[in-house]
């Protein structure tokens, strides 16, 4: 199965096309802005240097929160744009999961990302598989009655005095090849590609009124 991947949930702009467990092309680059204007870019380089039409595709994977509001949008808006003209599915993965699904996992784990604000989002796993949703939570009640045996994520320096036996890592995001396994082993009727917002925006209109 060949997959288009693509993530800009987070502090990444990243695309990848993938024919089974093979990665026939690949670019990640550190992002907290302007995934708009490199996205659409990246994704004709990684398209023509797999040698792949988009027609080849079966499916596109894209990841769709929590994390950067713009980021997020402009990465659904992207997939669903392409999956649209070229009748391909499109389904959507919690980027929380998609980094979990990034390195082998055993134990209980934890994936966490900066929500600011004295929150982050997070999400419980067993190995891979989630355990329950991903949450906005305090951080200090991340450690509450929990043991771990892993901390990935962006934010995952932020739990680490939580965790001192845990094995701490610091993913700024997924890996777009994991993501691309993830389309493959999924049902398309249970990825509906359709943002996942734990909280409103941190923008405010002039004088400080919310959006």
């Amino acid at each position: 199965m060949r997959v288009l991947a693509i993530d800009t949930a987070l502090g990444l702009c990243s695309a990848a096309v993938t024919d089974g467990d093979a990665v026939l092309a690949s670019c990640t680059e550190a992002m907290q802005q302007g995934h708009q204007e490199r996205l659409a870019l990246m994704v004709a380089e990684v398209m023509a240097e797999s040698g792949l039409d988009f027609d080849d595709l079966a499916r596109i994977a894209v990841t769709v929160g929590p994390g950067s509001f713009t980021g997020l949008r402009v990465g659904l808006s992207f997939a669903k744009g392409v999956g649209f003209a070229r009748d391909i599915p499109v389904l959507g993965f919690d980027s929380l999961e998609a980094i979990a699904a990034s390195a082998p996992r055993e134990g209980r784990g934890l994936v966490i990302v900066d929500a600011r604000r004295g929150q982050v989002y997070a999400r419980r796993f067993d190995g891979k598989n989630p355990t329950g949703p991903s949450q906005a939570v305090r951080i200090e009640d991340l450690g509450v009655g929990t043991m771990v045996d892993w901390v990935d994520g962006p934010g995952s320096v932020l739990a680490a005095g939580l965790f001192p036996n845990a094995r701490i890592e610091a993913r700024a995001a997924s890996d777009p090849a994991a993501l691309a396994r993830l389309a493959m082993a999924a049902d398309a009727g249970d990825h509906l590609p359709e943002p996942i917002y734990l909280r409103a925006p941190d923008a405010k209109l002039p004088g400080g009124i919310d959006p």
